[in-house]
C-alpha cells in the first residue's frame, strides 16, 4: 500500500472512531429511556422528577458545549477528545453505581460534561481531517451526521435490550469498555491541533449553563406549580437574567467564550436555529413515542426497543446515500426546508396515534415519514452551521451547533411534557387519557418543526448553502 492509500485508509478509520464518538454521546441522551420505570423505582424517583435523569445529562452536555469549543481551540481538539472520553467513564460509573436520586442525577451531569468536551472536538478533527478536500468533506458530513439520530433510536433499541436482559446499571456501564478503548487509540488516528493563545472565561461557561438549566427547570414546573406561580415566574426570570448576564460578559471580555460577532456570520445564526427546532421536535418524538409503545400498545423492553429500528435504518441510509447528493445538486437550503417540512408532517400524522391501535398501522409508517424529514435536514444545517465560521473558530462553531440541537432537546422535550401533562399525559393505567396526552405532544413537535421549515426558507441564504 501506498502512503497516499495508508494516509486516505488512516483517515477514514478516524472517521469512524469520530461517527462512533457522536454515536454514543448522542446515544446517551436516549438509551436510558426504557430503562426509566425501573430506574424510577429502585432509587424512588418521583414521576416529576423523572425526565431530571434525561435533563441533568443534556442540560451539561448543552450548556458546557460552547466551554468545550473553545477549549478545543486553546487546548488542541486531540488532547480535549481524549479528556471528554475520560470524563465520560467517571461519570458512567457514578450514574452506574447510584443508589439515591441526588448520585444518579451527578453522574449523569458528569457523563453530560465529558460529552461536551467529545462532541465539538470531534467535529473539530473532522474539518481538520476533511476541511481541505471538499470532495471527501459532504461524505465525511454525511457518516458523522447519520450517528447522531441512529444513536439516539438505537439507544432506545440498546436499552430495551439491557433493561430486558440485565439490568438499568448496565445502561451506563457499557460506555466504560468503550471508553477506554477510545482513548487508547485516539493517538494513533487523529491529527495534532496546535493550541492558541487566549483564556476559557470559566464564568462565562457558568453563566450559561446555569441560565439554560433555570430556563428548563422552569418548564419541567410549570404544569405542577402553574404558569403564573410565583415559583415558575422566578426560575423563568432567574434563567433570562443568567442568559442576559452571559451575553454582557462575552460583550466585554477581551477573550469571550463565544464572539458574538459569531452569530452576524451569513448562515450560520440561521442554520444554529435550524438545529434548535430540529432537534425540539425529534427528541420528544422518540421520547414520548417510546412511551406510547411500552404504556399505550403494551410492548416489552425490548419490543419497543425493536420498534424503532426501521427509523434508524432509513436515517443511517438517507443520510449517508442520498442526503449528501441532494445536497451537492440542490443545496443545502431546500433540504432543510424540506426535510423540517415532512418532518411536520411525519410528525402530525403521529398524532393520529389510538388508544386500541397497533405498530404496523399507528407507528410505521408515521415515523418512517418522520426519520425520512430528520435524515434531509440535520447534515446540511450541521454542514452549513460549521462551514460558515473562519478556521480558527471550528470549534467554537462546533460547540455552537451542538448547543443548539442539545438545548433545543431539552427545552423541547420539556415543553412538550407540560403539553402532555395538560392533555392526560400523567394518567397511568389509562390508555385514553394517555394517547391523548402523547397526541398533543406529537402536534406539538409537528408545530415547531413546521415553524424551523419557515423560519429557514426565510433566513437561510441559498447561494451560501451549498454543502459536499
Amino acid at each position: 500500500m501506498s502512503t497516499v492509500e495508508a494516509t486516505t485508509t488512516k483517515r477514514w478509520w478516524a472517521l469512524g472512531l469520530l461517527a462512533a464518538a457522536q454515536f454514543m454521546v448522542i446515544m446517551d441522551t436516549s438509551i436510558i429511556g426504557v430503562a426509566l420505570p425501573r430506574l424510577q423505582q429502585d432509587l424512588g424517583f418521583s414521576q416529576e422528577n423523572l425526565s431530571w435523569v434525561f435533563n441533568a445529562y443534556v442540560i451539561a452536555f448543552g450548556g458546557l458545549l460552547l466551554l468545550g469549543g473553545r477549549l478545543s481551540d486553546l487546548l488542541g481538539a486531540r488532547r480535549v477528545f481524549v479528556t471528554g472520553w475520560l470524563v465520560l467513564l467517571a461519570g458512567s460509573a457514578v450514574a452506574g453505581a447510584a443508589g439515591t436520586v441526588w448520585v444518579e442525577l451527578a453522574g449523569r451531569a458528569v457523563q453530560g460534561a465529558g460529552a461536551a468536551l467529545i462532541a465539538p472536538s470531534a467535529l473539530t478533527l473532522l474539518m481538520v481531517l476533511f476541511g481541505g478536500r471538499p470532495g471527501e468533506l459532504g461524505k465525511a458530513l454525511a457518516v458523522y451526521g447519520a450517528a447522531a439520530p441512529a444513536g439516539g433510536t438505537a439507544g432506545v433499541f440498546l436499552g430495551g435490550v439491557i433493561t430486558e436482559y440485565l439490568s438499568w446499571p448496565w445502561v451506563f456501564y457499557l460506555n466504560i469498555p468503550i471508553a477506554v478503548a477510545a482513548v487508547l487509540v485516539t493517538p494513533a488516528l487523529m491529527p495534532k491541533s496546535g493550541a492558541q493563545r487566549g483564556s476559557t472565561d470559566l464564568a462565562g461557561a457558568v453563566t450559561v449553563t446555569a441560565g439554560l438549566a433555570a430556563l428548563v427547570y422552569a418548564i419541567v414546573l410549570a404544569p405542577e406549580a402553574g404558569w403564573g406561580s410565583a415559583q415558575t415566574v422566578g426560575w423563568l426570570a432567574a434563567g433570562l437574567v443568567l442568559l442576559g448576564g452571559f451575553l454582557m460578559l462575552q460583550a466585554k471580555r477581551r477573550n469571550p467564550l463565544m464572539r458574538l460577532g459569531l452569530l452576524r456570520t451569513p448562515n450560520l445564526g440561521a442554520a444554529n436555529v435550524a438545529q434548535l427546532l430540529l432537534g425540539a421536535a425529534w427528541i420528544p418524538m422518540w421520547f414520548f413515542l417510546n412511551l406510547y409503545l411500552q404504556q399505550v400498545l403494551g410492548l416489552g423492553a425490548f419490543a419497543s426497543g425493536a420498534a424503532l429500528l426501521p427509523m434508524t435504518t432509513v436515517i443511517m441510509l438517507l443520510m449517508v446515500v442520498a442526503a449528501p447528493r441532494l445536497a451537492a445538486r440542490f443545496g443545502a437550503k431546500p433540504l432543510v426546508v424540506t426535510g423540517l417540512a415532512v418532518l411536520a408532517a411525519g410528525l402530525a400524522w403521529l398524532s393520529f396515534a389510538r388508544p386500541d391501535g397497533s405498530f404496523l398501522v399507528d407507528v410505521l409508517p408515521a415515523s418512517l415519514v418522520a426519520a425520512t424529514g430528520m435524515a434531509l435536514a440535520f447534515v446540511p444545517s450541521l454542514g452549513t452551521a460549521i462551514s460558515s465560521a473562519r478556521p480558527e473558530e471550528g470549534g467554537l462553531a462546533s460547540g455552537l451547533v451542538n448547543t443548539s440541537y442539545q438545548i433545543g432537546s431539552a427545552l423541547g422535550l420539556a415543553a412538550m411534557t407540560a403539553v402532555g401533562a395538560a392533555s392526560g399525559l400523567g394518567a397511568l393505567g389509562r390508555p385514553e387519557a394517555l394517547t391523548s396526552g402523547v397526541s398533543a405532544t406529537f402536534l406539538g413537535a409537528a408545530g415547531i418543526a413546521a415553524a424551523g421549515a419557515l423560519i429557514a426558507a426565510a433566513t437561510l441564504d441559498r447561494t451560501k448553502t451549498t454543502v459536499g
